[in-house]
């Protein structure tokens, strides 16, 4: 053998060996995230979950497992439509700040500015109301939601509900995480631009990025490929709870899939609907009146996994919940969403970010 062909052919068996080291590892990675997620998500015959985990803005792993519908014996697939629940909020936080950029608001603005009768409303502003730092009370807390759960509420209405509760403390002086704010965020995104939360949400956000799949909230609508959502009972599960949508409105009434919820996380990335400035005013630590540092942006909890930054947050509503984690320094964006309330993706959606953040940390 010449020395030419000799090296011809170690190049040739180093690249063999390489791609199928690499393939070896591929399927060993997808095997620990298959069972990371069965310890948890193993009942093929009950409401399951999707998971995705996707570096560099595209997919590395995506699977379903479970049900669907359960009436119906149909299986989860990664393109099924959950609802969101408390990842509504960071739709709601960026609107606001995109009204910013275009100086229809400001983040300082107190919140009697658009709403003047609101109690203390001149010393709430929109900062507190992103940062859950507001002290207004929290209207899921309030035993009085159970009369208004089925009702078709307006913005002012809902607003109304909560609006003359006693505060929990002063703005400024705490966290406390508040689906009231939000509320307040929504109606304001109306007042300011003369659109409906839902058709602002639309047009500006979801068409813009391409997310096709992604909707305001209705159990009536025709959704195609809607997982549906359950409770579990000692004696099974259950179809959820119906509620009206117009009370958690822009707090939790967004549905999405992985897919599309990966489209928003790359336009974030890419500036499509906030310059670089304003979307870092997102991801910020911001301090309480005492000068104490707190673990939330607009819209995110910003806390560490591994020692990496993360941004993150999580959804339940009736049915449905949700967790989402983003690592800026390794562009590694991990969703899980469980259609039944009785299991929660939190911490395998944590788990399988800490399990990618350790597989390229080899790779390096």
């Amino acid at each position: 053998m010449t020395r030419v062909k000799l090296i011809h052919t170690l190049l040739l068996l180093s690249l063999i060996i390489c791609t199928s080291l690499n393939i070896a590892s591929a399927q060993s990675l997808e095997s620990r995230m298959d069972s990371l997620i069965l310890t948890l998500f193993n009942d093929k015959d009950g409401p399951g979950a999707v998971f995705m985990v996707a570096q560099n803005g595209k997919p590395i792993y995506q699977k379903a497992f479970g049900k669907a519908n359960l009436e119906s014996d149909v299986n989860l697939t990664p393109e099924n439509v959950f609802q969101l629940g408390s990842m509504t909020k960071q739709f709601t936080a960026v609107a606001i700040l995109m009204l910013e950029e275009q100086g229809k608001l400001s983040v300082k603005d107190p919140v009697s500015k658009y709403i003047a009768d609101y109690p203390s409303g001149n010393k709430i502003t929109i900062h507190h109301l992103l940062t859950h730092t507001s002290g207004i009370k929290d209207f899921t807390s309030m035993k009085s939601l159970s009369t208004i759960a089925q009702k078709d509420m307006s913005p002012e209405m809902m607003v109304n509900f909560f609006k003359s509760e006693p505060a929990d403390f002063a703005p400024g002086e705490r966290f406390a995480y508040n689906n009231s704010g939000y509320v307040l965020l929504g109606y304001i995104i109306e007042l300011v631009s003369g659109e409906t939360y839902k058709d602002f949400i639309g047009k500006h956000i979801f068409d813009k990025v391409g997310m096709s799949q992604s909707y305001y909230c209705s159990d009536r609508q025709i959704i195609k490929k809607r997982a549906y959502g359950y409770h579990k009972k000692e004696y099974g599960y259950v179809n959820k709870t119906m509620i009206s949508f117009s009370v958690p409105f822009s707090s939790g009434s967004l549905m999405s899939t992985t897919g599309d919820m990966l489209k928003w996380q790359n336009a974030l990335n890419q500036h499509l609907l906030l310059n670089a400035a304003t979307t870092q005013k997102a991801f910020t630590k911001y301090k309480l009146n005492t000068g104490e540092e707190f673990a939330y942006g607009y819209g995110w909890h910003i806390r560490e996994i591994k020692g990496m930054p993360a941004r993150e947050h999580g959804g339940s509503i009736f049915g449905f919940k949700t967790m989402g984690v983003y690592i800026p320094g390794e562009d590694i964006y991990v969703i899980g969403m469980s259609n039944c309330d009785c299991n929660s993706p939190t911490k395998i959606t944590e788990d399988l970010t800490a399990l990618a953040l350790d597989e390229l940390r080899k790779q390096k």
